[in-house]
């Protein structure tokens, strides 16, 4: 089957020819997938079955759970409990690993629910889920009248009731929802009005700003509405609808579109580097490998508990593991940060070459080895982070308190769009890398860095930069001090002169970080 490509970036998240497996069929109509990313396996539900069911490449498709209260879509939260809408019961539930059921929401002002339909977990552990009325209705679910007198979206936090987050009479049928890869945006998309709206979440978890990202998604010559929509790594898009998935650009451009022989109603990613796409559909549930994976969300970093039991990735491992004098890390717990490697700091012709700088990062190989572990690093789904010194024209907001920032100003270096600023070539930013700007030594300072680390599950960070005395030994500090796992591949790293480099490598870095080298972290990352 050949997809559509609408635009060329289309063809880096999927190859136009991927192949699109069947991996079980026969079912009434199937909803809800979720990967358990420790046990490796899909849950999905089938409501007018009244069954929720498990596939495993070995196994292939069993049953787990009949009567499962016709429930629709699922997740996980950070501690690998299932999350689970259920239209039969008109609830939210939480069901832990060892059979405890907990209601999350069952009433909003003394109202029953609706009938929750879709459901994401955001990094704070709060719970947002959409609530059509589908349950309410023959077949999907059980037939009884309506309390409340509108659709919404609502969050929960622990412990807490469900609070409505949109208008009331913003939406027709709000269905699918997923947050970008920052959590800065909410999207919703309504299926009735055939459109994806997007919300900015401010900082207390309210939603603002509401506005149509997308509309007229509907056809009237192929199968398919909004229903279940999931971000992807570069803040893309992916929603079902006519024909199969259609994937939209953070700008609201539609890249193209996945084929699929049935009428698709759910997505999500799954397999052991997250690549394959799992789509539940009319009767059969697909499998379609992609070139991308899914933002990073909570339960993505899960890990079983020596309880056996599931537990949170900081639960999981203390630190870094060390086996055998062997560094062992978990990818998708890392972060690497590549920081203040640009022009003006370390070639020839930059502000800062007269301090020595380009002969040590000529010396160290410091360029040709970041390249090479951040190539590792992507291709292992470690998240990278270019942080850059950016000041604007005249660098306005510096202040003079140290000799460093006086010389920055002097020698007018860091310019925005200027090529000092620039990064130095072989260490550009790739699809799918993050980008955070400074104004100080450390990468901490009244940066976006640890919003980032956050919001993709990150707590293990290898420090790779210029400056190894300064930026680098800075970012070390203050990443210990918030509670990170600081990793420093010393060959990854320079500054003036080696003299300074090792009394920071030697010394300093030795009391807040693990040092090694790239070719140790390059095996560590498997």
């Amino acid at each position: 089957m050949t997809h559509v490509t609408l635009r060329s970036e289309f063809e880096t998240l999927i190859d136009p020819y991927a192949p699109v497996a069947q991996i079980g069929t026969g079912f009434d109509f199937t909803e809800g997938p979720i990967w358990h990313p420790v046990d490796q396996h899909l849950l999905f539900s089938d409501m007018p079955g009244d069954v929720r069911r498990r596939w495993e490449a070995r196994r292939g498709v069993v049953e787990v759970k009949r009567p499962s209260n016709k429930c629709n879509g699922m997740t996980y939260d950070a501690e690998l409990n299932l999350i689970v809408c259920e239209h039969a019961t008109s609830s939210l539930i939480r069901e832990r690993p060892d059979g405890r059921r907990e209601v999350l929401a069952s009433h909003f002002q003394g109202q029953e629910l609706n009938s929750p339909n879709d459901v994401c977990v955001h990094s704070s552990g709060a719970i947002y889920f959409s609530d059509p009325w589908y349950g309410r209705m023959p077949v999907y679910g059980v037939e009884r009248p309506r309390q409340l007198g509108f659709q919404g979206v609502y969050r929960v936090m622990p412990g807490g009731e469900p609070k409505l987050v949109v208008d009331r009479t913003l939406f027709d049928q709000p269905n699918g929802l997923c947050f970008s890869p920052d959590e800065k945006l909410l999207y919703v998309n309504d299926t009735v009005q055939a459109l994806i709206r997007v919300f900015d979440v401010n900082a207390d978890g309210t939603l603002a700003n509401a506005r149509v990202f997308a509309s007229g998604i509907r056809s009237e010559l192929e199968a398919g509405v909004p229903d279940g929509m999931k971000c992807d790594q570069h803040g893309n898009i992916w929603v079902t609808a006519p024909g199969g998935v259609w994937i939209y650009s953070p700008r609201g451009e539609l890249l193209g579109k996945v084929r699929v022989p049935e009428l698709v109603a759910n997505l999500a990613w799954g397999g052991p580097d997250f690549r394959t796409l799992y789509l539940t559909s009319t009767h059969s549930v697909y499998a379609i490998p992609t070139r991308t994976g899914p933002r990073h969300e909570p339960y993505m970093s899960g890990r079983r508990s020596s309880t056996g039991g599931a537990a949170s990735a900081g639960a999981a491992a203390a630190a870094p593991i060390l086996a055998d004098g062997e560094l062992r890390l978990d990818p998708n717990r890392c972060a690497m940060i590549i920081q203040d490697l640009q022009n003006d700091v370390i070639m020839d012709g930059g502000a800062f070459a007269d301090s020595g700088a380009p002969g040590h990062a000529k010396q160290q190989h410091v360029v040709e080895n970041v390249r090479r572990l951040a190539e590792t690093a992507r291709a292992r789904g470690v998240a990278i982070i270019h942080v850059w010194f950016v000041v604007e024209p005249g660098a306005p907001g510096v202040t003079l308190n140290a000799p460093l920032f006086e010389g920055l100003v002097d020698s007018k270096a860091m310019v925005r769009g200027s090529w000092g600023a620039a990064p130095v070539p072989g260490l550009e930013p790739r699809p799918g890398d993050f980008v955070v700007e400074k104004m100080r030594m450390s990468a901490w300072e009244g940066t976006r860095l640890e919003t980032i680390l956050k919001a993709t599950g990150r707590d293990m960070i290898i420090n790779t930069g210029a400056w190894t005395n300064m930026s680098v030994e800075h970012t070390a500090r203050t990443g210990a001090d918030k509670g990170y796992f600081m990793i420093v591949p010393e060959d990854c790293c320079s500054t003036m002169n080696a003299d300074w480099h090792s009394a920071s490598i030697n010394f300093a870095m030795q009391n807040v970080a693990v040092v090694t080298r790239a070719d140790a972290v390059i095996r560590a990352l498997g």
